[in-house]
């Protein structure tokens, strides 16, 4: 596996490459619905919020996805694209 130094270098279509198809489908899902909380995304991807957790992780650690607190809810954060993917 990469170290991750390598990762934040590469393009976000070739980092995005190399996720898993959870990260892929929640980083599309940014990309078509735009800013979003952790649950309004498990109820856009239909995938469970332990795996939507797990895929904003990888994206953050790629450089992909950014995060920040929600002014309306300082408990959530508000998560949106880094990098344009194509």
């Amino acid at each position: 596996m990469p170290d991750q130094s390598s990762l934040s270098t590469q393009a976000p279509s070739t980092a995005l490459h190399d996720l898993p198809p959870s990260a892929k489908l929640v980083a599309k899902t940014l990309e078509y619905v735009g800013d979003s909380t952790q649950s309004e995304l498990a109820d856009s991807t239909l995938l469970p919020a332990r795996t939507v957790r797990y895929a904003l992780t990888q994206l953050e650690e790629n450089g992909l996805v950014k995060s920040r607190i929600s002014f309306m809810d300082a408990r959530q954060r508000i998560y949106s694209l880094e990098a344009d993917l194509d």
